[in-house]
């Protein structure tokens, strides 16, 4: 089983339920969630659209990164996703952040994600699930959230229920 960390985000319809939705999924998929992080509200980029929730999972994968990228793939399709523009509005957006300590570059997957170092939106909820260095990058996320800044993104008291939990 490999480590995992995964992002989510949800700007369309029921926000809230949907990343529930999403990480109740992937635990149904095969990741065993172990971490889920505060639910983070932020800005829209671009702007043209309505404001994200954010958080973000730690878990393990039996299977190679390819096959997380299908299983995210599907869950985001069966959560209603379809194809629209670069950064447009969605109902569910899965990303893989890191997958163990591999480094992944292959035609529709980066892995670690390219643009972590840069986006609040992941920095934030990232440093609730994973407190020492980031895989790979060997810094911690909260040392990249002090570098670039909240950005307007605010927790909002909102916690995803881990599955199993209850």
């Amino acid at each position: 089983m490999t480590p995992v960390v995964v992002a989510l985000g949800s700007n369309l319809g029921d926000r809230a339920a949907n990343l529930q939705a999403a990480v109740d999924s992937m635990a149904a998929a095969g990741i065993v969630v172990t971490d889920v992080s505060s639910v983070w509200e932020t800005e829209p980029v671009p702007a043209d659209q309505p404001a994200y929730l954010n958080a973000a999972i730690t878990g393990h994968w039996p299977g190679q990164a390819e096959a997380l990228l299908a299983a995210l793939k599907q869950i985001e399709q069966a959560l209603g996703r379809r194809p629209g523009r670069r950064w447009g509005p969605r109902p569910i957006d899965l990303d893989i952040l890191f997958f163990g300590s591999e480094v992944v570059d292959e035609p529709g997957l980066t892995v670690p994600h390219p643009r972590i170092a840069e986006r609040a939106f992941v920095l934030a909820p990232l440093s609730e699930v994973v407190a020492g260095p980031l895989p790979v990058l060997g810094v911690s996320a909260a040392e990249l959230l002090d570098r670039v800044g909240l950005h307007g993104a605010k927790r909002t008291g909102l916690r995803l229920r881990r599955p199993g939990t209850g």
